[in-house]
């Protein structure tokens, strides 16, 4: 006997929009007849235009591993389900879907309606190229994972598709929204320098246009779209690296969207003319920021230097002074209000004379007096990388320099290029510690960004963490799909975390995103913004962009 599938809460936020319209869109002419009234109901036409910070890696959604990759392949590709607003998991490219009561079958029922862009139809073919593909030892996927707990998979016609395992899998379901690729267009291919990765083909609501590398990248509405053709014609991407120079565009009106930081929030939103102009939104993001130690460096293999490092650092003057209070402390790889996190484990006080004693509990000492610790014969300074374009970041790096100076600890601070950083410096675990951030899955999951067998060049385990406990808790949590067990495996591993220090967990920020006030339909939800994009549309009487 079969189940339907019920609505079930899923994984990780949406996506924000930031994607965009032509390559430098033409207004369109001005009237010289008095205009007839606009529509007052959704109508096609304009575009929307955003910024990113980061040029895009790869748009083939298994190498896709960046944000500013997977803004755009979340608009081009369509999963068999999707998340909706309110973080449930709903059919998509599957009409429906039937797991077995022991929830070790799935069956997907297709929709017959789907055309890739080039106008290929969809099939099961597609779906179970997909699946192959993630679990192909050649592929070099960070996202194989969950794929690969697939005991069999089967298509036995063109519009059904059925995966066997061998045990429950936490996030089986969420396993299935990620983006089906096409069949007939990367079957037998090498992925390596395929032509979509430059020029996607998929089955979502927009269809790639063009890329300008270094400056844009354009998506037009896909007219054929299954669900129904989005109103707004065009999405375009602007790849501007400064903030700054993304918020002189947006006041330009070159821009109708973009993140603002905490100071151009607390500006914007005392000032009516902009209000005016624009929508100004805050909520909690799916995410946290985090200082990550290359443990393969032997001063970062000391859990008491890691520790003195979190005791040395004021969480609270990084949310004050960066985040300008848009943010919470964070107490581990959740967000506070999650279910999986440990309430019970807190963030590490600021106590510099606790980070001295560690600090010389484990050798260091200012033997020549010059204000810096050192050890047989060596200093203690080392430097932290971040990414180009997050003033956040970099601010944040600034106060965390000035209090480990003071306890005998000098940083040198380094800003990097997106791309660069990932490829040479992360990937190539070419690095002494980072600052950066992670998205969190509402469905948690620490496998790939925690497990010991996750350290190879280009996974996500980058800092090299290894603990046998952590890998038998993970491996515990993720098959099995009874909360409580769940929840104690990842109370234990957070207690874990806090005793080995392999990051310094900072701080969950606030969103804090706007959006042009012509752009209508734009709604925050539990699963952020950008659930609905397929429904914003702007008013003939506000529309300034050409078809």
């Amino acid at each position: 006997m079969k189940i339907k599938l019920l609505l079930l809460a899923g994984l990780m936020a949406l996506l924000s929009a930031c994607s965009e319209a032509p390559e430098q869109p033409a207004p369109t002419p001005a009237a010289t007849e008095q205009p007839a009234p606009a529509p007052t109901g959704p109508v096609n036409g304009d575009a929307l235009v955003s910024a990113s910070i980061g040029e895009p890696s790869n748009f083939i959604p298994a190498l896709a591993s960046d944000s500013a990759s997977t803004e755009i392949t979340s608009r081009v590709y369509s999963g068999l389900l999707k998340i909706d607003k309110n973080l449930n998991i709903v059919p998509n490219l599957a009409e429906s879907l039937e797991i077995s009561e022991d929830e070790l079958t799935f069956t997907f029922r297709l929709r017959k309606n789907v055309r890739w862009h080039d106008g290929t139809p969809f099939t099961s073919r597609d779906a179970m190229f997909s699946y192959q593909l993630m679990i192909n030892p050649n592929t070099p996927t960070a996202y194989a994972e969950s794929y690969k707990q697939v005991k069999s998979a089967e298509a036995p016609d063109d519009y059904t598709f059925i995966v066997h395992y061998d045990r429950p899998l936490a996030r089986a379901l969420v396993s299935w929204c990620f983006d089906v690729m096409p069949a007939h267009l990367l079957e037998g291919q090498p992925l390596e320098g395929h032509p979509l990765a430059r020029a996607p083909i998929g089955t979502g609501p927009y269809k790639f246009e063009k890329w300008e590398p270094g400056q844009r990248i354009t998506l037009a509405a896909n007219d054929d779209y299954f669900e129904g053709r989005p109103h707004l014609d065009r999405l375009v991407m602007k790849i501007i690296p400064d903030l700054n120079a993304q918020m002189m565009e947006l006041m330009a009106g070159q821009l109708d969207s973009m993140g603002l930081t905490p100071d151009q929030y607390e500006e914007k939103k005392a000032d009516p003319a902009f209000t005016a102009q624009y929508n100004m939104f805050r909520y909690p993001a799916f995410a946290y920021t985090y200082l990550g130690f290359n443990l393969e460096d032997p001063r970062f293999a000391d859990q008491r230097v890691r520790q003195a490092v979190a005791y040395a650092v004021d969480k609270q003057e990084l949310i004050d002074g960066a985040l300008l209070g848009f943010g919470a402390p964070a107490n581990g790889p959740f967000t506070p209000d999650m279910w999986a996190n440990n309430q019970n484990v807190k963030p590490y006080p600021f106590d510099q004379a606790k980070a001295k004693a560690l600090l010389a509990e484990a050798g260091w000492a200012d033997t020549d007096g010059d204000g810096i610790l050192d050890k047989n014969g060596e200093p203690f300074q080392f430097t932290l990388m971040t990414n180009q374009g997050n003033k956040v970041r970099e601010q944040c790096g600034l106060i965390i320099q000035a209090r480990l100076a003071e306890v005998g600890i000098k940083v040198n601070l380094r800003v990097v290029e997106w791309a660069a950083f990932v490829k040479e410096y992360l990937d190539k675990h070419n690095f002494e510690a980072v600052l950066m951030a992670w998205t969190v899955p509402i469905e948690p999951d620490l496998y790939d960004v925690w497990h010991s067998s996750k350290t190879k060049e280009g996974e996500l385990n980058f800092i090299s963490y290894k603990n046998e406990e952590v890998d038998r808790l993970i491996d515990e949590s993720r098959f099995t799909l009874d909360q409580p067990t769940r929840k104690k495996a990842y109370d234990r591993i957070q207690e874990i975390f806090y005793e080995e220090a392999p990051y310094v967990f900072l701080f969950v920020p606030d969103a804090l995103p706007v959006y042009s006030s012509r752009i209508i339909g734009v709604e925050t939800s539990p699963g952020g913004i950008g659930h609905n994009l397929k429904d914003w549309y702007v008013p003939l009487n506000k529309q300034i962009y050409a078809r």
